[in-house]
């Protein structure tokens, strides 16, 4: 097999087995380090995956690594999207405000993954901030969809997406403030898991998150619970932590579901959202697999359409975004100009520093008591099936985060193609965003979102791989990713 070939088809594989290559002396970590430098030196120029790449620090850490290595990601190559710290690199938030700022020390989730045998090989793109759902950043340029290149890959994990979707690494980390695991996962036809709120710490510089949580995006379910078990777990300081999961996430994924009741709905959370007739497709064909599988589906919508609720959710997104700004003016030393950031980016934070404090903390517990009603209503259930994303990926340059007269335009337009993401980060439960459709026109793929119960990842990963098992995706790749 040409070099080439094999490389693709080394990180197309799941990391999982990747592991277990390395266990047995089947193939050492350098060589599957190697593989992956290879495929990102032939694919980012054009997919624009990776903001920076450690060749020399990723194969130092490979040499390391020796056959017999019990570890559960020993020797897989991973990227790690670059608002989280990787001690000594580039730290940027992908925003020129940042300049080339070294991370003094690393996240724990980083730590975590390597002491698990993972290696670093570079940090990926996201939107300035990771602020909106596709990933085109002024600083860096926009990333784009092994699909089809000419399309977004979403935000804000887009870069992580690309790289996933494109085969240069098997996992690759990504974290999620109003959908931005899942609705990269949807775009690029892979599995976005959404954790429970506490359930991933923020350590060593956040103690706390209302809305953001980390995790990965992978091919595969097991994946996907594999990388949740190295993840998972609380740090000192934490403020708030969710409780240990009853048996490995990785356990639970691989334990078929008994027959669930799920509730089904395709109306937005958000005014003015339409759900386009593929994804509605895609939707009616997840119900009915479902069904096939021995669950009850009812039709039935959330109290989630309620007036004004993206108008509120920015109160607390501009603040939540613009902490990243502030971290910037203590590291600068002055203000940003329009120059340092993006007109939405700017607008948002200009927004910020106009909220006060009654008005914040007011907002967030109106916020809290639609979360509870949603969580309330959602315990009727199992699980909640709707659409991962309104519409098919969008053509890059749909959704304009430098539009100086109408910089909000680009975060309206955002909240209209996600509108079903966000309501999970308000409830803290957790969200799945799973590959099982693809549209034949545009060869696009269709994700199918499902809503659990909260602290219920296990449960939403053992239905996933029901579904995963009866419709398998993992060998469904782009044409890039084979090339």
């Amino acid at each position: 097999m040409p070099r080439a070939a094999a490389d693709a088809d080394l990180m197309l594989r799941p990391a999982g087995e990747l592991a277990g290559l390395v266990r047995r002396g089947e193939l050492s970590a350098r060589e599957l380090v190697e593989a992956s430098l290879r495929r990102i030196e032939l694919l980012n120029p054009t997919y624009n995956a990776f903001i920076d790449v450690y060749p020399d620090d990723a194969l130092a850490e490979a040499d390391a690594i020796a056959p017999g290595d019990e570890r559960p990601l020993a020797g897989v190559p991973i990227a790690i999207k670059n608002n989280r710290p990787v001690a000594g690199r580039r730290w940027t938030f992908g925003s020129s405000f940042f300049g080339d700022f070294a991370a003094p020390a690393e996240a724990t989730l980083v730590t975590r993954l390597r002491r698990a045998g993972a290696i670093v090989v570079g940090s990926t793109n996201l939107p300035e901030l990771g602020i909106v759902a596709t990933t085109e950043p002024r600083r860096f340029g926009a990333s784009r969809n092994p699909w089809d290149p000419q399309r977004t890959t979403g935000g804000s994990s887009g870069g992580s997406a690309a790289a996933v979707a494109a085969g240069m690494v098997p996992l690759a980390h990504a974290n999620d403030g109003g959908g931005s695991i899942r609705i990269p996962a949807a775009c690029c036809g892979l599995v976005g898991l959404k954790v429970q709120r506490g359930r991933i710490t923020q350590g060593p510089f956040v103690g706390y998150s209302f809305l953001g949580v980390d995790g990965v995006l992978s091919r595969t379910t097991q994946d996907t619970a594999l990388a949740l078990d190295v993840l998972a777990g609380h740090q000192l300081g934490d403020v708030a932590w969710a409780a240990p999961p009853s048996a490995p996430f990785a356990d639970q994924a691989r334990t078929p579901p008994a027959r669930l009741r799920i509730a089904m709905t395709s109306l937005p959370p958000v005014e003015g959202a339409q759900v386009h007739g593929p994804v509605l497709e895609a939707l009616n064909g997840a119900a009915s697999l479902l069904r096939e599988l021995g669950h009850e589906v009812v039709e039935e919508d959330p109290p989630w359409a309620i007036p004004g609720l993206i108008e509120q959710f920015a109160v607390l997104w501009a603040p939540m975004i613009s902490t990243q700004t502030a971290f910037g003016v203590q590291l600068t030393g002055r203000q940003p100009t329009d120059e340092d950031l993006e007109p939405l980016t700017m607008a948002l934070w200009r927004m910020a520093k106009e909220i006060d404090a009654v008005t914040y903390l007011g907002v967030e517990m109106m916020l809290q008591a639609v979360a509870r009603g949603m969580v309330d209503w959602t315990a009727r259930f199992d699980a909640v099936l709707c659409p991962s994303l309104a519409e098919l990926p969008v053509p890059l340059g749909t959704i304009d985060t430098c539009d100086e007269g109408q910089p909000m335009s680009a975060f309206d337009r955002s909240s209209l193609f996600t509108p079903f993401t966000p309501i999970s980060n308000l409830t803290g439960s957790p969200a799945i965003s799973v590959p099982l459709f693809h549209e034949e026109l545009h060869g696009l793929p269709i994700g199918v979102q499902l809503i659990g119960q909260p602290e219920g990842e296990g449960a939403l990963l053992a239905l996933a791989t029901q579904l995963e098992e009866a419709r398998p995706w993992a060998e469904r790749r782009a044409p890039v990713a084979v090339a």
